[in-house]
């Protein structure tokens, strides 16, 4: 008969046996795939799970290598199969931008058994392809605006003759660039032929659509979806255009805030009933099962929701003030929508607004310099109501500093009470931080 000494003594030594092998629920290992400001806030929230040891972020960013818990791991996000391979020492992997889907990540995954947070290729199309997506809305009646696609350069300047203002999509993933809105048909016209001519924004498609451009509010709806369940997360309004007022080209995301003023309950109804449950349904009957982060880009015209766009991942730079406001453990959410239990998930939230201020490098979202000191980023006093997340950062290791990486280079997030709050906070931190032609938008946030 064992004694309770022995017992206690055979408990002790599995507890610590599941420790080392990090089965034991308070030491689980999350991969995040991406280098961006959405990862970085992703990572920063997961790092924060108790029942979360480490999270890997590859190849990510050198701010997020400051940030606890987290390790960067120099794996790129198209490399599939070293990505497979690393994943079987963790316990979760969380996908960040749609590349990788694109091309069949998640898929690879499933094969092997590896628990993942990202849609398969078959529903990536939604977002790899402006024609496929165009389409399946025509097809289950979910609203969107009217248009045509071409994939003959002479029939779409023939169209554009009936057109006065429209928008022109390029049909594959052009990283938030490749959508022009057009004000006249001169305007469509150069689109047009740049799009086919020079294959303009790195475009993976050979076609475009021309929509009808559609006037209102633009709102940001993101949800987790495991098929069955669909548990919708915070709405948000990001700023596309690079210039205050929404006026040059459109880049991958200039600020976002959250929530939204004006959403109530009636509009929300109408975004679930007649998009979110119209594309689960629609997808199944094709015969694709949606597993992973829906974001639908809609525009709200008098009252009515018609959609822009689908992304399969959280959206950049809308994640950033919703990982602010998120009160729930991040890895249960995700690890449930892994396992395709969403069902037992209520997410709660802070009632404090969120806004992020992104900073660019100048010439974004063209070509622009990097290598630039950054200044002021010491002097910035840790806040839990401040968070400053690196989506183009290096790291100097001889002398000491942040150097910038990328066109967007930072995103200035704050939490207050009111959006004002929010806002005056986010910008009295982005007025202290400096690099030669850094620039950001004075409106994030004015507009609502």
């Amino acid at each position: 008969m064992l004694t309770w000494s022995a017992i206690s003594l055979r408990v002790a030594v599995r507890f610590f046996s599941s420790y080392r092998r990090g089965s034991f629920p308070l030491s689980k290992r999350v991969l995040v795939i991406g280098s961006g400001g959405r990862e970085h806030a992703i990572a920063w929230k997961l790092a924060q799970s108790p029942r979360v040891e480490k999270v890997y972020c590859t190849p990510g960013n050198a701010g997020m290598a400051m940030t606890k818990k987290v390790a960067l791991v120099d794996i790129a996000s198209h490399q599939i199969e070293r990505l497979v391979q690393f994943a079987e020492q963790v316990d979760l992997t969380v996908v960040g931008p749609e590349v990788p889907l694109a091309e069949g990540l998640a898929d690879r995954f499933l094969e092997r058994g590896r628990a993942i947070v990202g849609v398969t290729q078959s529903a990536a199309r939604l977002e790899s392809s402006k024609i496929f997506a165009k389409g399946f809305m025509a097809r289950h009646e979910v609203p969107t605006a009217p248009f045509e696609a071409f994939t003959d350069v002479k029939k779409a300047l023939r169209y554009l003759q009936t057109q006065q203002e429209c928008v022109i999509k390029a049909d594959g993933l052009a990283g938030g660039k490749g959508v022009t809105v057009c004000g006249s048909r001169e305007e469509g016209r150069a689109a047009v032929e740049s799009l086919f001519a020079q294959g303009d924004f790195g475009v993976r498609g050979d076609g475009i659509v021309i929509e009808e451009r559609l006037r209102g509010k633009e709102l940001s709806y993101l949800a987790l979806v495991d098929g069955d369940s669909i548990v919708p997360l915070q709405m948000a309004r990001d700023y596309k255009r690079v210039g205050d007022g929404d006026t040059g080209p459109n880049t991958g995301g200039m600020g976002a805030f959250s929530p939204v003023p004006g959403v109530d309950r009636d509009l929300l109804s109408k975004v679930e009933e007649r998009i979110l449950k119209r594309v689960v349904r629609g997808l199944g009957k094709e015969g694709i099962t949606y597993r992973g982060i829906l974001y639908v880009g809609l525009m709200i015209v008098e009252g009515e929701p018609y959609v822009l766009e689908f992304n399969v991942r959280m959206g950049d730079p809308e994640t950033q003030p919703i990982m602010m406001r998120l009160r729930s453990d991040l890895y249960d959410l995700f690890s449930a929508l892994a396992a395709g239990k969403l069902s037992e998930c209520a997410p709660d939230w802070d009632k404090d607004a969120a806004l992020c201020v992104v900073m660019a490098s100048a010439g974004y979202p063209g070509i622009y310099e990097k290598g630039l000191a950054i200044s002021g980023l010491d002097t910035i006093e840790p806040s839990d109501q401040v968070s400053i997340f690196h989506a183009g950062t290096a790291w100097d290791a001889e002398r000491k500093r942040f150097l910038t990486g990328g066109g967007r280079v930072l995103g200035v997030t704050a939490r207050g009470e009111t959006l004002e709050e929010a806002r005056e906070r986010a910008y009295g931190v982005a007025e202290k931080i400096r690099w030669p032609g850094c620039y950001y938008r004075k409106d994030i946030g004015v507009n609502q």
